[in-house]
């Protein structure tokens, strides 16, 4: 069964390879994605490193002057995603989103080169990324940490990659819809809409573009101008652990003074991490940067702080916390508490479980020794491949298949679990 699996999820990584990246599936999502391509990567590393390491220059290729490395970009005309490069008129030679997504690229290229059986082109590929990722980790706590506080925040919930979290709704109240002009969306013709975002929250999600547009994506002007700014300490964990990872990284290329800079970013982050755990949750919450308050939301982005390295004693009550999650749930992990009123097992990031973050909840988990914890979710995520196929995310409940198929970062996960 292991050789079908590894057979079928190197299938559909081919088969949404565009040649010098992929698409995470045909259809809903038709053009370059950061954090999938990033992830994905990995996974196309064991097919074919040559590919990988091309994979994430094609992401950094497109970075922006300031460092910014967009969350889509269009290399193709489709008219199968909205919104599409007219809405987000960035003005960029090869069409971009004018916002970003989490910072996974320095922990996958630390993967990349320490996995590599070619170690030659690993050190040539490396060397030329590095300080690329460097400039954009820069980037985040330049123009998402004005006030140096430690920790960046997210504009736009489509940043996070956890798009209609229940961490959001309070402050995404906040987000008006009048001037939306008409759209049609495109993602309920290729997923089943009771999956997928409501038509309000796609109102203020469109809104915040048009918003930003306005503003001629200046990203001097668009942190304080923008009416939703959250602190996830998911995102943040995600850029804590890619600093770390580039830090170590740098040091095996003799780049000191990089190492050095970043080990002070991940150092900073850590403890201002702390600031953000509630004793009441047993886990890490968002924070409302415009109200100064915690969000009443317990969801997954609160747990993947173990990915980085967090304090001890909250590693340990993360992993009781998931542990409890096992018994309200037949797959790990969900997206949300189910034992929330909010909690809906089938609709994107309101309770269904990521073959994503259970990576890297999973590898947080052996970090910090909890192996036994960390097995029970891969065991657990390769059941739901097995039975339900590769699907976009899954309903903890019944591993009922969700969202898009065939997809991209979830057949990548499944070659790092195998």
């Amino acid at each position: 069964m292991t050789n079908t699996l590894f057979q079928q999820a190197t299938d559909i990584i081919r088969q949404n390879d565009r040649g010098h990246y992929t698409v995470p599936t045909h259809g809903l999502y038709p053009f370059q994605w950061n954090w999938d391509s990033c992830l994905a990567a990995m996974g196309i590393a064991y097919i074919d490193e040559v590919r990988a390491w091309q994979e994430i220059e094609t992401l950094f290729a497109h970075q922006w002057q300031d460092g910014m490395v967009p969350h889509i970009i269009f290399h193709e005309q489709d008219d199968g995603y909205f919104p599409g490069p007219e809405i987000w008129n960035t003005g960029r030679e090869t069409p971009t989103t004018g916002i970003t997504q989490p910072a996974v690229a320095g922990f996958a290229i630390r993967r990349l080169f320490e996995r590599a059986v070619n170690q030659d082109l690993a050190q040539q590929k490396a060397t030329e990324l590095i300080t690329k990722v460097a400039h954009w980790h820069e980037w985040f706590y330049q123009y998402r940490d004005p006030e140096d506080t430690g920790l960046v925040a997210i504009l736009h919930p489509w940043e996070s990659g956890r798009d209609n979290s229940v961490d959001w709704d309070e402050a995404f109240a906040n987000v008006p819809t009048q001037g939306v002009k008409p759209y049609t969306r495109r993602d309920t013709k290729h997923a089943d809409p009771a999956h997928r975002p409501t038509q309000a929250q796609y109102d203020r999600y469109i809104w915040l573009v048009q918003h930003f547009l306005s503003l001629q994506w200046d990203n001097e002007k668009l942190h304080d101008e923008s009416p939703f700014q959250m602190v996830d300490p998911g995102f943040n964990a995600i850029l804590i652990r890619s600093c770390s990872d580039l830090a170590a990284l740098a040091e095996k290329l003799g780049m000191e003074q990089l190492a050095k800079r970043q080990r002070e970013l991940a150092k900073q982050g850590l403890q201002a991490m702390n600031n953000l755990w509630s004793d009441k949750h047993q886990q890490y919450l968002c924070l409302d940067r415009h109200t100064n308050q915690l969000v009443d939301s317990a969801s997954s982005g609160g747990l993947l702080p173990i990915f980085a390295d967090i304090n001890p004693q909250h590693a340990a009550i993360i992993a009781d916390r998931i542990q409890t999650l096992s018994q309200q749930c037949r797959y790990l992990l969900p997206s949300h508490d189910p034992a929330d009123s909010r909690f809906d097992s089938k609709r994107y990031w309101r309770g269904p479980s990521w073959l994503i973050i259970n990576y890297m909840v999973a590898d947080g988990l052996e970090q910090h020794g909890f192996d036994e914890m960390a097995k029970q979710i891969k065991q657990q995520s390769l059941e739901l491949i097995k039975t339900h196929g590769f699907a976009e995310y899954y309903d903890p409940l019944s591993g009922e298949s969700c969202g898009g198929d065939s997809f991209t970062w979830t057949a990548a996960m499944v070659l790092e679990f195998l």
